[in-house]
């Protein structure tokens, strides 16, 4: 698995880095058949201060790509909230793959 964490107008700490790639075991415990997996933070200059911070994900796996993004005041609160999504997308994906082999088992019989 590929990982890459970038920042767009603020830098990457690497407490910031652990806790993203912390989260992210989460993710990889339910499906580690992930190819590339890219995570942009990035804090956008608006007047309102309610979602400036923004996180977004993108998950390549075999024959799908998967993405998310998620936006609040506070950034470790907008990692948590798109891991949410991401998680929820990772296990729909799964449970497909997993119910269209079952299915294709099914007519061999």
């Amino acid at each position: 698995m590929n990982l890459t964490i970038s920042g767009h107008h603020l830098e990457v700490t690497p407490a910031l880095r652990s806790y993203v790639t912390g989260k992210l075991e989460r993710i990889t415990r339910h499906f580690d058949q992930m190819v590339d997996v890219t995570v942009r933070l990035t804090v956008e200059n608006q007047k309102e201060k309610e979602k400036r911070q923004k996180a977004e994900c993108s998950i390549r796996v075999k024959g799908d790509d998967l993405y998310a993004e998620s936006a609040h005041s506070d950034l470790y609160a907008a990692v948590d909230d798109l891991m949410d999504k991401l998680d929820r997308q990772v296990v729909r994906h799964k449970d497909k793959i997993q119910s269209h082999d079952r299915l294709a088992a099914k007519h061999l019989m």
